[in-house]
């Protein structure tokens, strides 16, 4: 028999709130709001808590759970929080994966299909038995300044912005549901692939619906406030300024009712 070194008593009598691995690159399939299944490689945090008699905890098991793991959606997000804390034998779990996620859209006019990617990440917690999942989104649009457009005789500065949601959901909200939201609060939304006609539409399309920083959240904040499945979130914007050698930033939060 090979002793198990962690599961030696621990004398300093002070527990850990979380240990486990940090930034694991690993495969992962994740399932979209139709029940497609999208190949994508995930950057996985994985904690649990320690109680102050144990040396260790056994970090291969979170490994052998990501590989026991088939898929992931928000909807078996809970399950795998459930795994880890009875593996590891723990009250608490944190599962955090962050990755590129591609969504196929059309080009406004022409029709010509690309992939936009976006930056998602699901952080779920399971402290004894109540079980919370956060998504976060990072959308880029673009944004094009109200004052810019009024005091120009032609022309208005516009910018590439990102949108961050993050959000405490419920029910079976998708990642596109919250990219779409972000999207269309924007001046316009951005496109892999854009010909002449669809590049006039969407510059057009900007200039017709300028948007500060202040205008983007607050927008985005109101179509968060009309999703029942969500039931608290953080909106942010960055406006990465093209006459400025600074990002205009702002925030707004909506805390748990």
């Amino acid at each position: 028999m090979i002793e198990d070194v962690q599961g030696r008593t621990d004398t300093r009598q002070i527990p850990i709130n979380r240990v486990g691995i940090k930034d694991l690159a690993y495969p992962l399939r994740i399932k979209n709001g139709a029940g497609e299944i999208q190949s994508t490689v995930a950057s996985f945090s994985m904690y649990v808590n320690l109680p102050q008699n144990f040396k260790g905890t056994h970090m291969s098991r979170f490994l052998e759970i990501l590989h026991a793991t088939s898929e992931v959606c928000l909807e078996t997000f809970p399950a795998l929080l459930e795994t880890v804390a009875r593996r590891l034998e723990s009250a608490d779990a944190y599962v955090e994966a962050s990755f590129p996620y591609f969504v196929s859209k059309a080009a406004p006019i022409t029709g010509v299909r690309s992939l936009m990617d976006y930056r998602v990440t699901i952080c779920g917690e399971r402290k004894g038995a109540e079980t919370s999942v956060l998504v976060r989104v990072v959308v880029p649009v673009t944004s094009l300044c109200p004052s810019s457009k009024d005091i120009s005789q032609y022309g208005a500065h516009n910018q590439r912005s990102h949108v961050t949601i993050t959000a405490r959901v419920s029910g079976d909200i998708g990642i596109e549901d919250l990219i779409r939201i972000a999207e269309s609060a924007a001046s316009a939304e951005l496109f892999g692939i854009l010909k002449r006609a669809d590049e006039k539409f969407v510059t057009e399309h900007a200039y017709d619906h300028p948007k500060f920083v202040e205008d983007l959240v607050r927008d985005v904040a109101m179509k968060l406030n009309a999703e029942r499945r969500i039931t608290a979130y953080s909106v942010e914007a960055e406006n990465f300024e093209s006459i400025h050698n600074h990002s205009a930033y702002a925030l707004i939060e909506k805390p748990q009712s």
